[in-house]
């Protein structure tokens, strides 16, 4: 994924903080555990923000004590536990090797070898999670394939390429057993998937320029995407209302403040500064909430 999906950690409570720090070191114990240390790599806000709602859907809020393995000298950690959490971890590996897939065929043979050399290190753990959750590895090569065929005839159609990518997303959801719920996490994560894809286009436009790749924006507009912000911000908002929209239908016990954080302050946040420019400068100067503390960590941009 992209780590667009992140919280406004300043605007949490102190429990609402530490809730959301359970999940997240909740996946990296799950990715570890049934996947090998490498695994832990693959750790981001999105496949957080995943395991959250996959919990919430299935009202599991199991809960375990267990050490950092990145700082193994400080007290044990409360963290989120489960069967969905599991999930979350099989489907995490799965969307991050594919996504190196799609990276390796994106690039020539010396400076593909980053991704190729990566993609042998999580081959491993992509096959025991294609294992553990077939319908799903088998929905996402269908969704990428798909997306292929529109990036290789450079199609001007943004709204199928968004749909194509966000219907990956969306079958996250059918590990939820629930129907009604299910049904309304597959809109929500939707429309999340939407908001990613146009949210990443936007924030590639000048690379994929420079190095001729396709880019869904500037084959819609012909080159004069960023002539056309503001049709990028109304769908893009549109499909955030869509988000809240879905929430409202979910059950999410604990973790409603969690998520309505992420869909109602974090995202809006996160697009201006995509739209405005800032978004890179601001990921890379950003940390984990693992490598500090929390009263320091996740200020709103």
């Amino acid at each position: 994924m992209f780590g667009y999906v992140r919280p406004a950690l300043d605007r949490l409570s102190p429990e609402q903080k530490e809730a959301y720090q359970s999940a997240y070191c909740g996946l990296c114990h799950a990715l570890g555990r049934r996947h090998g240390w490498p695994a832990r790599l693959t750790l981001q806000y999105d496949f957080t923000f995943l395991a959250i709602l996959l919990m919430a859907g299935a009202g599991e809020e199991e809960r375990v004590c267990r050490r950092c393995p990145v700082h193994p000298l400080q007290r044990p950690r409360t963290c989120a536990a489960g069967s969905r959490m599991n999930a979350a971890a099989d489907q995490s590996v799965i969307l991050t090797w594919h996504k190196l897939s799609d990276d390796v065929d994106d690039h020539g043979f010396l400076t593909g070898l980053p991704y190729r050399l990566a993609r042998l290190l999580f081959g491993r753990a992509y096959r025991r999670a294609a294992l553990a959750q077939p319908q799903f590895d088998a929905q996402v090569r269908e969704g990428l394939a798909c997306l292929r065929e529109l990036e290789e005839a450079r199609s001007p159609q943004l709204d199928r390429a968004a749909d194509a990518f966000a219907g990956i997303l969306a079958c996250a959801a059918r590990a939820v057993p629930r129907e009604g719920t299910r049904r309304a996490l597959e809109q929500l994560l939707y429309h999340v998937g939407r908001w990613v894809y146009l949210m990443d286009a936007w924030d590639d436009l000048d690379d994929d320029r420079k190095k001729g790749r396709y880019n869904p924006l500037d084959a819609r507009f012909q080159r004069q995407a960023r002539e056309n912000r503001e049709y990028l911000e109304t769908t893009a908002t549109h499909s955030l209302r869509l988000t809240g929209s879905a929430a409202e239908l979910l059950e999410l016990g604990e973790w409603t403040p969690v998520v309505e954080n992420i869909l109602y302050i974090g995202l809006p946040a996160v697009q201006s500064a995509v739209l405005d420019g800032r978004w890179k400068e601001m990921r890379d100067t950003r940390r984990r909430p693992h490598e500090r503390s929390l009263r320091s960590a996740g200020r709103q941009p």
